[in-house]
């Protein structure tokens, strides 16, 4: 019989509400799903932007086995000694110049009853996005040219604005990693799917905060932003806050999705 990895993916943890709510739900995640393995982006764990080490370490010791970083990576540069030590599973976008500090993918070793390890990689988008960047795709080949397995465990996190492009994403690593997954637009979608060749797939699995916001931040606040042009401070939002994100399995035998299943905890 095959063996199978059960990984949890957890989409963009927003500020104090999105810490709080990862705590509280984490038990009945695992109650329902049982992941051997959880990922989680944490780029706006610092109030809406950023990672702190205080924050990281408190993830890690959530039971949280890998951290991803997107556009906000180093706006915190204090955890820059972190991304660049070998021994913490947190990673910066691959795709980022050369001379950015920090590692542009991580390893999860096998563990338990998972026999095979597990690869990390995240990617930033360059269509709506702020953030300049290399080629996302080119950053992918290199990326899996320097794994050194035949047939690794990969999973890609897009972070990107465009779904164009995070579909586009999805196709390119079709039979090639285990799960592509989309976050940064903070709003989950409903196309989780494995792709013709085997991959998981999910445009964008939400974030974790306050769905009672305009995607992480005080509601009021960006309405009268829009609505007068007038500089605002952007508090985060406090209400409705939800954990989401994405379940797969995955063989161990072709490193390819068996399943795959939203997540979605209040």
């Amino acid at each position: 019989m095959s063996r199978t990895a059960k990984l949890a993916f957890l989409g963009d943890i927003n500020g104090a509400p999105g810490k709080a709510v990862v705590e509280r739900c984490l038990p009945a995640l695992r109650e329902r799903w049982a992941p051997d393995v959880v990922v989680a982006n944490a780029e706006n764990a610092r109030n809406g932007s950023g990672l702190t080490p205080e924050l990281y370490r408190a993830f890690r010791g959530m039971g949280i086995d890998a951290i991803t970083l997107g556009d906000h990576v180093f706006r915190d540069t204090k955890v820059v000694p972190i991304l660049e030590n070998p021994e913490e599973p947190v990673a910066r976008p691959a795709n980022l110049s050369a001379r950015s500090p920090g590692k542009r993918w991580t390893r999860i070793p096998a563990a338990g009853t998972r026999t095979r390890d597990i690869y990390v990689v995240t990617v930033l988008g360059r269509i709506f996005f702020p953030m300049p960047a290399n080629d996302p795709f080119a950053a992918i080949d290199e990326v899996l040219g320097a794994i050194p397995e035949r047939r690794p465990i990969v999973v890609v996190e897009a972070h990107m604005e465009a779904t164009s492009e995070k579909a586009a994403m999805g196709a390119w690593c079709d039979g090639r990693a285990a799960l592509v997954v989309g976050t940064h637009t903070h709003v989950p979608t409903a196309d989780a799917r494995i792709l013709r060749k085997g991959t998981g797939f999910i445009t964008d699995v939400g974030m974790c905060g306050p769905y009672d916001s305009v995607i992480g931040r005080d509601t009021d606040a960006v309405v009268r932003h829009m609505t007068s042009a007038l500089p605002v401070h952007y508090e985060m939002g406090q209400g409705d806050p939800r954990l989401c994100g994405v379940f797969v399995e995955i063989s161990e035998d072709t490193g390819l999705a068996n399943r795959i299943e939203r997540i979605e905890l209040a």
